[in-house]
C-alpha cells in the first residue's frame, strides 16, 4: 500500500508539472512562436548563405618493409602506432604544404590567397613569406587520418571547388611520398659521406700504428708471430737454462729426463714435455693449427663437410698435426744429444747464462712495448673494418631506389558537397529556435512572480478563492462589461463572487462588504464597482462607498455628474448624507464617492464618524460595498475592514507578491476583520492552472457572450 501511495504521489507531481508546462505554453504561445520563428528564419538565412564545401580523399599505402635502412629484417618489419602518427605529422608538415603551394600556384588562387589580404604582417613582401602564409591556410583544409588496423593513410582536402579538392588531395599524396623518399635517401647519403671521411682517417691511423709496431720489433730483435712477442734471447734462455740444469744434475737425472720424454712421445702426448711446450716452432705450428681449425669450422658451417674448401682446410689441419709430431720427435732427439754433452758444457753455459740473463732483462721491457704497439695497431685495424662495413651498407642504401609508400587510391572530384549539411542545420536551427523560445517564456515566467494557481493561492493565504476574474482586452472597459455584456465571462465571475459571499439566499448578517487589496493597481476598485453593480442588477438596494480617498478613481469609472462634494465633506459634517449620496447609471445602485483626492494626517474615519455613517446606510440599503485603500503602507484600510461584515481580498494573477498577500491576510485576521475569501483578478483566460473553475474553457464557449 505504501509503494502504491508513493507511485500515486509521483503521478500527481508529474501531472502538475505537465499542467504547468501546458498552461505556460497556452498563455505564451505567441512569444514562443515569435522567438522560435525568428531564430529559425535567421538560422535558415545563415545556412543558405554558407558556401558549399567539397571533400576529396586520396589513400596512401605504407610499406614498412621497404625502408632503405632495414637491412636483413625486412620480412618482419612493422610500423608501430607512434611511427604511423609520425608519418601523419609529416603529411601535415609545412614543408609538404609549401611544395604544394608552389606546384599548384596557390598564391594566386582566390580561395587560399585571400588570407594574404587579411594578414597585416609587413614581411609578406617576399615570396617565401607569402608561400608560408598560404601553406598554413592550406593545412587548415587538410585532414590526415589512419584507416583502422591498416597501413593506409586517408588524406582529405576540403575546397569550394570539387575538382580543386581532388587535385589538392592527390598533390598531398604525391608530395608526401616525394618528401619522405628524398628525406630518407638524403639521410643515407649524408651518412655515407661521413663514413668515408672517418674511413680515411682510420686507414691512416691503422697504417701508422702497424708501421710503428713493425719498426720497433725489427729494431728490438723481436720475432714477429711468436707467442707473447718473444725475442731471440728469450728463445735461447729456456734451452740454455734446461741444459745447465741437466748438466748440473747427475747423469742418472739426465737419463731419466730423456727416458720420460721418450715415453711421452711414444704415447703421442707432447703437451707434458717442457721442451716441446717451449719450442718456438711448436708454438708457431699450434698457432697455425688454431687458425686452420677456425677456418675449418667456418667452411663446414658455410659449405658443408664435403665441399672442396672444407676438405682442403681439413687436409691442412692434418698436415700441421703431422708437422707438430715430426718437430716433437726432433726435439726428443735433440735432448738425447744435449744430455750427452751436458757435463762438458757446464762451465761454458754458466758464463753464457750470465750474459743472457743480463740481456734478457733489457729484452723484457722491449717485448712489452712491442705488444702494446701491436694491440694498438690491431684495434685500429678492427675499427677500420667495422666502419668499412657500415659504409658499405650506407652506400647500398643511398643507391637503392626504394619508396616508402605509394598512392593506393587517387582522389576523384566529389559529386555532392560534404558541408554544410543543410537539412541537419535547418533542424538544428529549429531546435535552437525552440530552445530560445522556451528559455524566453521560462524567463518571463520566473520574472513575473506572484500566484499562478488557485491551489497555491488558497494554500498560501488560507482563504478560499471566491471567483476568478478573467483579463479583458485593452480596448474594453471592465466596469462597462457589466452593462454592455451581462453574460460575458467577466460579468459571470462577479455573479459567482456574489453567490460565494452572500449565498443562494440573501444573508441578513452580511450587509457591509469591504473589498481591498495588498497593493495598488490590482483591480480592487474595478472589482468593487463591478460587484456593486452585480448586486444592484439582482434587484438589491446597494450603496457603493468609496473609502480610498487619496486616489478617488471611482468617479472616472462610472457615469456620473461632476462631483463637487462627497465623502470627505460628509465626514467633516459640512453636508448631510442625502446631499452626499447620488444615484448611479444602474438602477438600485447609489454611490457615495470622493470628489477630489484628499491628503491629510487627520483621523478622517475615526471618532465614530464612520460607524455612524454605516449605521445610517444599513437602514437604507440592502448592501453597502466599501472600496477600501490598499493594506500595505496605509492604515485606513485595516481599520475600515474591521467595520465590515465581510472582507474580500483582491489578488492579481501572476503579479501580487506572495509575501504581500500573505501579510495582508494575516493582518485581516489579527485585526478582527472577517475575511471571507479572495477575488482572483486579471487571470489569463488560457491558464487552466487556476483550479476547477474552468468556465472560460471551450466547453463553455456557448454559455458566454464574446
Amino acid at each position: 500500500m505504501e509503494v502504491r501511495h508513493e507511485a500515486d504521489e509521483q503521478e500527481v507531481r508529474l501531472a502538475n508539472v505537465i499542467s504547468v508546462v501546458r498552461d505556460t505554453v497556452r498563455r505564451r504561445w505567441l512569444t514562443l512562436f515569435a522567438v522560435t520563428a525568428t531564430v529559425f528564419v535567421l538560422g535558415c538565412v545563415l545556412v543558405s548563405f554558407m558556401t558549399p564545401q567539397y571533400s576529396a580523399t586520396s589513400k596512401v599505402r605504407l610499406y614498412p618493409s621497404r625502408s632503405p635502412l632495414s637491412g636483413g629484417t625486412q620480412q618482419a618489419a612493422t610500423l608501430s602506432d607512434d611511427a604511423i602518427q609520425t608519418e601523419l605529422t609529416e603529411v601535415r608538415s609545412l614543408a609538404v604544404a609549401r611544395e604544394i603551394v608552389r606546384s599548384q600556384d596557390l598564391v594566386a588562387d582566390q580561395e587560399f590567397a585571400q588570407v594574404l589580404t587579411t594578414t597585416t604582417n609587413s614581411s609578406l613582401n617576399n615570396s617565401a613569406a607569402r608561400e608560408t602564409v598560404v601553406a598554413n591556410a592550406l593545412l587548415q583544409h587538410l585532414t590526415a587520418l589512419r584507416e583502422k588496423d591498416a597501413y593506409v593513410l586517408d588524406l582529405t582536402v576540403t575546397s569550394t571547388d570539387p575538382i580543386k579538392a581532388a587535385q589538392l588531395a592527390n598533390a598531398f599524396a604525391e608530395g608526401y611520398i616525394k618528401y619522405r623518399s628524398s628525406k630518407s635517401l638524403g639521410t643515407a647519403k649524408e651518412q655515407n659521406t661521413w663514413y668515408q671521411q672517418q674511413l680515411g682517417a682510420l686507414a691512416k691511423d691503422a697504417a701508422q700504428a702497424s708501421a710503428r709496431a713493425a719498426e720497433f720489433r725489427a729494431r728490438s730483435g723481436i720475432m714477429e708471430g711468436s707467442v707473447g712477442g718473444g725475442t731471440i734471447i728469450d728463445q735461447q734462455v729456456a734451452p740454455l737454462a734446461g741444459t745447465l740444469s741437466s748438466a748440473e744434475s747427475d747423469a742418472a737425472t739426465a737419463r731419466a729426463t730423456l727416458a720420460a720424454a721418450q715415453g711421452q712421445v711414444a704415447r703421442g702426448n707432447f703437451d707434458t714435455v717442457s721442451e716441446v711446450i717451449s719450442s718456438p716452432a711448436i708454438l708457431a705450428l699450434r698457432n697455425q693449427r688454431s687458425q686452420a681449425l677456425l677456418a675449418q669450422n667456418e667452411a663446414e658451417k658455410r659449405y658443408g663437410e664435403r665441399h672442396p674448401e672444407s676438405i682442403r682446410v681439413r687436409d691442412l689441419v692434418n698436415s700441421i698435426d703431422a708437422q707438430i709430431k715430426t718437430e716433437a720427435n726432433r726435439i726428443v732427439v735433440s735432448l738425447r744429444g744435449n744430455a750427452t754433452a751436458m757435463q762438458a758444457r757446464v762451465d761454458s753455459l754458466h758464463q753464457s747464462l750470465g750474459q743472457l740473463e743480463h740481456q734478457r732483462e733489457q729484452s723484457v721491457q722491449a717485448s712489452a712495448t712491442a705488444d702494446t704497439l701491436q694491440h694498438e695497431a690491431d684495434a685500429k685495424r678492427a675499427l677500420y673494418d667495422k666502419m668499412s662495413q657500415l659504409s658499405l651498407d650506407s652506400m647500398q642504401a643511398a643507391t637503392t631506389q626504394s619508396t616508402l609508400a605509394e598512392v593506393a587510391v587517387s582522389a576523384q572530384p566529389p559529386s555532392a558537397p560534404s558541408a554544410p549539411n543543410k537539412p541537419l542545420l535547418y533542424m538544428l536551427a529549429l531546435i535552437v529556435g525552440l530552445a530560445a523560445g522556451t528559455a524566453t517564456i521560462a524567463a518571463q515566467e520566473m520574472l513575473s512572480g506572484g500566484f499562478r494557481s488557485v491551489a497555491d493561492l488558497e494554500a498560501q493565504l488560507g482563504l478560499p478563492v471566491l471567483a476568478v476574474v478573467p483579463r479583458v482586452g485593452k480596448s474594453d472597459k471592465p466596469t462597462e462589461l457589466m452593462l454592455e455584456r451581462p453574460t460575458s465571462m467577466f460579468a459571470e465571475a462577479f455573479r459567482i463572487a456574489r453567490t460565494a459571499i452572500i449565498g443562494g439566499r440573501d444573508r441578513a448578517d452580511v450587509k457591509v462588504i469591504a473589498i481591498t487589496s495588498s497593493l495598488p493597481a490590482e483591480g480592487k476598485t474595478t472589482s468593487a464597482v463591478a460587484f456593486a453593480r452585480t448586486l444592484a442588477i439582482a434587484n438589491a438596494r446597494v450603496l457603493l462607498l468609496e473609502c480610498d480617498v487619496r486616489r478617488a478613481t471611482v468617479r472616472q469609472m462610472v457615469r456620473s455628474t461632476t462631483l463637487k462634494v462627497g465623502l470627505v465633506e460628509l465626514l467633516h459634517g459640512e453636508i448631510s448624507l442625502e446631499e452626499a449620496i447620488e444615484p448611479s447609471d444602474v438602477p438600485n445602485l447609489d454611490q457615495l464617492l470622493v470628489a477630489t483626492p484628499y491628503f491629510s494626517g487627520e483621523n478622517l474615519f475615526g471618532e465614530g464618524r464612520m460607524e455612524q455613517l454605516l449605521e445610517a446606510a444599513r437602514a437604507r440599503y440592502d448592501y453597502i460595498v466599501l472600496d477600501l485603500p490598499p493594506l500595505m503602507g496605509l492604515a485606513d484600510g485595516r481599520y475600515l475592514a474591521t467595520l465590515a461584515d465581510a472582507t474580500v481580498l483582491v489578488v492579481k494573477w501572476s503579479s501580487t507578491p506572495i509575501s504581500a498577500a500573505v501579510s495582508s491576510a494575516d493582518w485581516l485576521r489579527k485585526d478582527g476583520s472577517k475575511p471571507v475569501g479572495i477575488i482572483y483578478t486579471q487571470v489569463d483566460p488560457s491558464a487552466h492552472s487556476v483550479g476547477g473553475l474552468y468556465y472560460y474553457s471551450k466547453q463553455y464557449s456557448e454559455y458566454y457572450q464574446n
